[in-house]
């Protein structure tokens, strides 16, 4: 008799757990009364300010989706992890967010645990579109998708730039040599780069460094330097260069930059050279999507972490809804129970398709398709002008 319960017992217990994961991995989505949103992101460190901003714009994105009634009555869960832009914690944070219902994803929001993210979520089949990690490599598995401009087309565009308005002359560059985000976007630069422009190039590996006297001198007669690099390195070095570059000098970034000008501890108004960057979104739009999004931003939020990387996860958020509204439109059925897999294979149908997006924050048309980056436009941002 003990050994006929103790069988019956270990049988519900096998029954409950394979109930429980309904498809990829961990995924207990058989419990979910929510469609749940998963991202990892650095919520604490040197990155904050991304991930905050990532964190915020999704929330508010989520939450505004859910008071006009949500997906067909069902509402959605943001559920967002720390991972300080250490690709080591990415593991424990994807295996918690499957374990709390996970069904689809914005990624992470920095490359290096991206690149971690995207192996861990194609084992499970889990869609995601990250608004801001911008490696080449982020979107080459059928699951994954940008918001953001990877950065290969960041390097692209900015050569654009260069050939279109230095021809014929040169130009300094400083880049962060061992980092796949920094010495991606460089390498495309480079590619795309009119034969008659000469580049002075300087590079640094130590991420804590703090003295950069040796490229500031390489680079000193330099009056535009493209600068693929973080805002920590980037503001370290306009404050040890602003006396030595020539006033007329032209810092010029991509995404990394944003949030420069709110760094703490440092004032940019202080920096005599023009700061300008690549980007998709311009924080001081005074019409459109952009607008009605920095007022509604700003008010629940404020200032200091309005940038691109939270325009881009509002807007995948949205792109997220409309695409399993489009399918359900189109027949297609998804229960709130859904697991992880069985979404995925519905929104990757969707995105390989040409889904189209218009209207966003972050562009007035946005498409993808089966390479899972975006094409929309983008544009340059003056940060601060020359004194």
């Amino acid at each position: 008799m003990k050994k006929l319960f103790a069988i019956v017992m270990a049988a519900m217990m096998l029954v409950a757990m394979l109930a429980g994961c309904n498809g990829a991995g961990n995924n207990y989505t058989a419990n979910n009364t929510e469609y749940v949103i998963g991202v990892s992101g650095p919520l604490t460190g040197g990155a904050a300010i991304y991930g905050i901003a990532v964190k915020n714009a999704a929330q508010m994105a989520v939450d505004e989706i859910n008071a006009a009634g949500g997906l067909n009555g069902v509402k959605f869960r943001l559920e967002v992890m720390d991972d300080k832009h250490d690709a080591d914690l990415v593991s424990g944070n994807y295996s918690a967010l499957l374990e709390g219902g996970m069904q689809l994803s914005l990624g992470t929001v920095t490359t290096a645990p991206g690149l971690e993210f995207k192996n861990l979520s194609l084992e499970d089949n889990v869609f995601f579109l990250t608004p801001s990690a911008s490696g080449d490599a982020i979107p080459t598995n059928p699951n994954g998708y940008q918001m953001c401009f990877a950065d290969g087309n960041q390097g692209k565009v900015a050569a654009d730039f260069v050939n279109q308005n230095f021809k014929g002359k040169t130009i300094g560059a400083f880049y962060k040599s061992d980092e796949d985000y920094s010495k991606g976007i460089y390498n495309q630069f480079k590619a795309n780069l009119d034969s008659s422009v000469k580049v002075i190039e300087t590079s640094f590996t130590d991420a804590g460094a703090t003295d950069f006297s040796t490229q500031i001198e390489t680079l000193k007669t330099c009056e535009f330097i493209f600068m693929p690099t973080y805002y920590d390195p980037a503001s370290l070095f306009m404050t040890q260069a602003k006396n030595i570059l020539s006033p007329k000098a032209v810092y010029y970034g991509c995404d990394g930059f944003d949030g420069i000008d709110s760094k703490e501890g440092f004032d940019i108004n202080t920096i005599p050279q023009e700061v300008t960057m690549l980007s998709h979104f311009n924080s001081k739009a005074t019409d459109g999507a952009a607008k009605v999004f920095i007022d509604k931003y700003v008010e629940k939020y404020g200032k200091d972490t309005l940038n691109q990387f939270g325009a881009s996860a509002y807007d995948c958020v949205y792109a997220l809804y409309g695409a399993m509204k489009k399918a359900i439109d189109g027949g297609k059925e998804i229960p709130v129970t859904i697991s992880a897999s069985d979404l995925c294979d519905i929104l990757k149908a969707e995105f390989s398709s040409g889904y189209t997006v218009t209207d966003a924050v972050t562009g007035d048309t946005i498409t993808w398709d089966s390479t899972g980056y975006v094409n929309k436009s983008a544009l340059k941002y003056v940060i601060k002008e020359a004194n």
